[in-house]
């Protein structure tokens, strides 16, 4: 999903960093805001773990592989805009230190799995939580589902702007990369999913969307 250079025209390469640019400028302006106290270690905790995650690669099939994308993970511990944050750091650290993902696509990179993958998964998780029982596990179970898709739609921005540079036509890179990325997306829920639950069953409190109880109820919630 990290776009090398050359593969995005001039347009659509412009048009991922005026988007991007747009958002973060508007991440950096509510950060203030949104970002609790006892969540600024976490923010670097955070930054430092989907960097070091989105390292590890596993196999997926016919010699393809995946990583660990994060971006829902991120939004849901610290908000979206935050969460765009975590991204922007993580992205350009790839692509200055190990040429993952060109410069000219940094933008579009970032829109993919930033804003379309956290922003977008957020909204989905959102709307599930809303929908779901407010319980330990209903919470879970949106983190996981909206991870899953958060992966899927990212992969398929990333087709949709190959196909409108004229690489590669849609009709073939659009079903190839939704299919190996609803692989990947399996991965990415079970991940997000015991990260969250570690995290839910030390400290709740910084989990910025955990409405739930204390650590104390979480414990005899086994039988819901």
């Amino acid at each position: 999903m990290h776009i090398p250079d050359g593969f995005l025209s001039a347009p659509v390469a412009a048009a991922g960093y005026a988007a991007s640019a747009a958002v973060l400028a508007l991440a950096v302006k509510r950060s203030g805001q949104t970002l609790e106290e006892r969540q600024v270690p976490l923010l670097g905790v955070t930054t430092a773990f989907v960097f070091a995650a989105q390292m590890l690669n596993f196999p997926v099939a016919m010699g393809t592989s995946g990583h660990f994308l994060g971006a829902v993970l991120a939004a849901v511990l610290l908000g979206p805009l935050n969460g765009c944050l975590v991204f922007a750091a993580v992205l350009t650290l790839q692509c200055l230190l190990f040429a993952d993902g060109g410069l000219t696509a940094l933008g579009a990179n970032f829109f993919n799995m930033g804003v379309v993958g956290g922003v977008g998964g957020y909204a989905l998780f959102r709307l599930a939580t809303a929908l779901l029982p407010r319980s330990r596990r209903g919470f879970l179970f949106a983190a996981a589902l909206a991870s899953w898709i958060s992966v899927v739609a990212s992969a398929s921005a990333c087709a949709v702007e190959l196909a409108l540079s004229g690489t590669v036509p849609l009709g073939l890179v659009l079903p190839a990369m939704g299919m190996v990325h609803a692989i990947i997306g399996i991965g990415e829920a079970v991940i997000t999913v015991a990260t969250l639950s570690v995290i839910l069953a030390a400290r709740p409190d910084v989990v910025g969307e955990w409405r739930g109880p204390s650590p104390v109820l979480l414990v005899g919630e086994t039988s819901s």
